[in-house]
């Protein structure tokens, strides 16, 4: 019986995790959210880490307010750098295998080309800098982790694009949306498999990673297939990030090369808007 902790379990990643735990009896879960495991403070991690002996880690916890943490670094330092930290320490104490969740918003998107995990980091956000200093805490600590940079994570569960979109196209008659930002959706779902198949698998090329679904997509590309899947009639306007300013600055581009996950960890990845339908059949 393989044993995992999964912090951060209510969030979207967790609770995807949480429903594949259903058809995975060979694997003991233990789910904690921020209420049952604050990762900000060391002493509750480290008796959690006491309580049970657990073969994996997979920290779903962190700040993903990307706009609100410019006005609270603080919070978001804590969450994404010293949350990680305590567990690699934790983890390196018990010989427990760390699984990160990381982003694609370590890069500055000044890149016309997939990023590749060996290319330089640049974050433009508080939000990337946390996440990339928390990448930093972990290998500083562990030889064991595998960090995992994903990108416009969407599912069934809490707040994200697909659910506002839809939310949205009830209440009105169009909508502008940004289709100067590049990047890839990523099903909540596939990465949760991702995370699982590496577990079962018990590999030992550890490092970081890149995951992401297959393909590339704007903002309004993203927009416009919801809107197609579900069949809704709304008018939409593509617009430039120029119209529609936030606190915090996001990668123009952000599309990642996952050949190495491909290769090492030996799993197909599946494309975006096959992966959308799903979602979207699910809700």
């Amino acid at each position: 019986m393989i044993t995992i902790l999964v912090t951060g379990a209510s969030g979207q990643l967790g609770q995807c995790l949480q429903a594949l735990s259903l058809s995975e009896p060979t694997i003991k879960f233990t789910f904690a959210n921020s209420k049952e495991l604050d990762i900000t403070k060391k002493e509750s991690v480290t008796s959690f880490f006491k309580k049970t002996n657990f073969d994996f880690c997979v920290n779903c916890a962190a700040y993903t307010a990307v706009d609100k943490a410019e006005s609270d670094e603080d919070s978001a330092q804590k969450v994404n750098v010293l949350g990680p930290k305590y567990l690699a320490e934790a983890c390196l104490i018990t010989n427990t295998k760390l699984i990160h969740i990381s982003t694609d918003f370590v890069f500055d998107g000044a890149s016309t080309i997939p990023y590749t995990e060996e290319d330089e980091t640049n974050p433009l956000s508080v939000y990337g800098k946390t996440k990339l200093e928390g990448e930093i805490a972990i290998s500083s600590i562990l030889t064991k982790y595998f960090i995992l940079r994903t990108s416009w994570l969407y599912s069934e569960y809490g707040n994200n694009f697909m659910k506002t979109m839809r939310r949205l196209s009830k209440d009105r008659n169009e909508l502008g949306i940004i289709s100067d930002q590049i990047g890839s959706p990523t099903y909540a779902k596939d990465l949760a498999k991702a995370v699982l198949h590496i577990v079962k698998s018990n590999s030992n090329k550890f490092g970081v990673y890149h995951y992401s679904n297959e393909g590339v997509a704007s903002w309004y590309d993203f927009a416009k297939a919801i809107f197609d899947i579900t069949t809704t009639e709304i008018r939409t306007h593509a617009i430039p990030t120029s119209a529609y300013p936030t606190p915090a600055k996001r990668p123009r581009f952000s599309v990642m090369d996952k050949t190495k996950f491909k290769k090492n960890l030996g799993i197909e990845i599946p494309y975006w808007r096959d992966s959308l339908k799903e979602a979207i059949s699910n809700i």
